[in-house]
């Protein structure tokens, strides 16, 4: 066992708990379901939004409005697995102020139907289409083999709600992708589709750019949600580092007085023993006695040296009848109040994406998750809010990357992607940014406080408003996004492209390895290629309107941490809730002048690197440095082509080339790729 377990306390957002997204309206509806309820009338609708913000019962208010008043024959509500169509149950709408009440005939519940997904089931779908009565519920599964077999205009008049969007894929490879494609081109149904993730974690994008653009989006952020909460104030995201077996050093991260949902490591993966049920064994023993199995639920009672006795759902059992048992009772509707009924749940594959545990304090999850999607349903198992539970964490335990170690390259790479999932988890977290260029006509906003001296016409003003969670900031030299496309990525979508650019493996090992790292080369060239390739049809001056935005919202995020970090530790005290917000104040008045080219000039990953070299162990550190080093390249042709082009923009500005002998890195960077370049033309001269 290693003395001390590495801790990266990467992420700590405090919130400020005004209980505006827990309140209901006249209809029942809080803050997210009134917002998508006001969109009702779109044919394609998509709503973002956060775990636990109630995207279910958005979806009840729009489905019965559009089958009582817009003229749709049936609504089919169709989820990713059997358990997540429980959030689709009958609902008393009326009770708390609706018009109507959501009901679903438990013959066309397909969810809790025997039988298989392309056999019994289909032929239910097909029997509910030639009837009368008006909601289904199925799995992605069975809708899929009823398009097949039933054709896209079997379906006609009718809404079709897929929850957990981010299933669904523009590959295709993807059936389910491949089926909206096909019913968004015949254009005779209406679409609801809601995701509780912001971004995919794989390369390939949820829809086509052409039938994205026909979805109205409801966005309800991380921020709001968190804000509005009347017990939660404070989230937690941290990696932490371990040698040897994670199951001897897991209690040095799992507090067992906390409600927990432990992920143990897919058995493919470094981290796995490869015995999934000794693992699960030894975390039982690690905890204390074993007194046996509650006879009612299957949980696993154990007691610990203080003389508790945990209850325990092990999920990651082989013998299914266990298995479904404490699945079944974890799903109990009378114990869902109830903060005593479990203390514990061990999984593998189960209990993440509509996995409803409110009293969860805390998600530990062993070894790297591909999917930043997978992380984001994780993290949301833990931000329920709930009576007497002011914070939650995440907590992702990695094997750290071992000289001896023939896979050393792969340990390398599951660090670096821990740390891209944790930058993009900032960003999802934290307030929206709204950018605007600095100029004369610009004037304070309604409902945002620009601190303590207002609103100053002379500088770049940084205003926040407190009830929407939204940043305006004013910045120099920023570029604006002129067609709408361009607009609606700067408004709605820069975490994607953050996304895109934090998952970039070449641009995440310079920025967090290279001494030499010139950090335009990663704000300006990578990340410009990066949104070249992601939007191919906004033209030059959009492009650079979307990387402006991009680089600014990270940066500063980055810089809003710092600030905050610093001055917690130094007053040794932990993060106040206006931290965040004074952070990006901060930064802004310690600089000259917010411009475009100071934000260009922060490396995006220096923060990162900072937290990495407190907690990793020198040794550690050093061989990651060592094995990304080996692979470093000089200047590929399309970097010196990007180079030439920001050269010419420069002799623009002021007037000359840039010089290869300027004090000014960056400078010296554009004019060798215009010397690389030049070189290679001569070569090819002489040839």
């Amino acid at each position: 066992m290693t003395s001390q377990i590495k801790s990266v306390p990467s992420v700590s957002v405090s919130y400020a708990r005004n209980g505006s997204s827990t309140k209901a309206n006249a209809l029942g509806m809080r803050p997210m379901q009134e917002r998508a309820y006001e969109k009702r009338g779109e044919q394609y609708l998509l709503i973002k939004s956060p775990p636990a913000s109630g995207k279910s019962r958005a979806l009840m208010f729009v489905a019965l409005d559009k089958l009582h008043n817009q003229g749709i024959r049936q609504a089919l509500i169709v989820v990713p697995e059997k358990s997540i169509g429980a959030s689709f149950n009958d609902e008393p709408l009326t009770r708390f102020g609706f018009w109507a009440d959501w009901t679903v005939e438990p013959k066309w519940n397909l969810c809790n139907a025997p039988g298989s997904d392309n056999g019994g089931k289909v032929n239910a779908v097909e029997t509910f289409l030639n009837s009368d009565d008006k909601v289904l519920v199925c799995t992605h599964a069975t809708f899929r083999f009823a398009v097949e077999r039933l054709g896209v205009e079997a379906f006609d008049n009718r809404l079709i709600a897929v929850d957990e969007f981010h299933h669904v894929s523009a590959n295709p490879d993807n059936k389910l992708g491949l089926h909206l494609g096909q019913f968004i081109a015949r254009d005779r149904i209406h679409i609801v589709a809601m995701t509780g993730s912001y971004f995919r974690g794989d390369a390939d994008a949820v829809l086509s750019p052409q039938d994205e653009a026909k979805f109205d989006t409801v966005t309800y952020t991380y921020y709001e949600q968190l804000n509005g909460y009347e017990y939660l104030k404070q989230l937690d995201i941290g990696y932490f580092f371990y040698a040897g077996s994670y199951v001897e050093d897991i209690l040095k991260v799992l507090k067992p007085t906390e409600k927990t949902i432990i992920h143990i490591p897919n058995v493919n993966s470094r981290e796995s023993t490869k015995d999934k049920i000794r693992e699960v064994e030894h975390i039982i023993e690690e905890l204390g006695e074993w007194q046996g199995t509650d006879p009612e639920t299957g949980f696993q009672l154990v007691k610990t040296a203080e003389g508790r006795v945990l209850r325990i759902a092990d999920l990651v059992d082989d013998d299914e009848a266990k298995r479904d048992r404490v699945s079944s009772a974890l799903k109990e509707p009378a114990q869902k109040t109830n903060r005593d009924h479990v203390d514990l749940i061990i999984a593998l594959g189960m209990a993440k994406e509509g996995f409803d545990w409110i009293w969860c304090e805390h998600a530990l999850t062993v070894g790297y998750r591909s999917s930043l999607t997978e992380i984001v349903q994780i993290i949301g198992r833990a931000t329920r809010d709930a009576p007497g539970k002011t914070r939650a964490r995440f907590t992702n335990l990695i094997a750290e990357p071992d000289a001896s170690e023939e896979a050393v390259t792969e340990a390398v790479n599951d660090t670096l992607k821990a740390i891209a999932a944790s930058l993009l988890m900032e960003q999802v977290l934290a307030p929206r940014f709204e950018f605007k260029p600095k100029n004369p006509a610009n004037g304070p906003m309604e409902g945002f406080d620009y601190g303590q001296d207002g609103y100053d016409p002379n500088k770049c003003n940084v205003g926040f408003n407190e009830e929407t969670g939204q940043f305006q900031i004013e910045i120099r030299g920023l570029v604006a996004p002129k067609s709408e496309e361009a607009q609606r990525i700067c408004g709605q979508d820069l975490n994607e492209v953050i996304a895109a650019f934090v998952q970039d493996k070449a641009t995440i090992e310079r920025g967090l390895f290279d001494p030499e790292l010139i950090p335009e080369e990663l704000t300006q060239l990578r990340l410009g290629k990066i949104i070249k390739d992601k939007y191919p049809d906004l033209d030059e001056e959009d492009q650079e309107a979307v990387r402006q935005h991009a680089v600014a919202a990270l940066n500063l995020t980055q810089k809003a941490k710092d600030v905050a970090l610093g001055t917690a530790e130094r007053n040794g005290e932990s993060t106040p809730n206006t931290a965040f917000v004074d952070g990006v104040r901060r930064f802004a008045m310690d600089v000259r002048e917010l411009d475009i080219d100071l934000i260009d000039r922060i490396n995006p990953f220096g923060e990162a690197y900072a937290i990495l070299a407190k907690t990793m162990s020198e040794e550690s550190l050093k061989q990651v440095a060592a094995v990304i080093g080996a692979k470093r390249v000089n200047l590929s042709v399309e970097e010196a082509r990007e180079l030439a082009r920001r050269a010419l923009k420069f002799k623009q500005d002021r007037g000359r080339l840039p010089s290869i002998t300027s004090p000014d890195a960056w400078e010296r960077r554009m004019a060798e790729g215009v010397a690389f370049l030049q070189r290679m033309r001569a070569e090819a001269a002489r040839g």
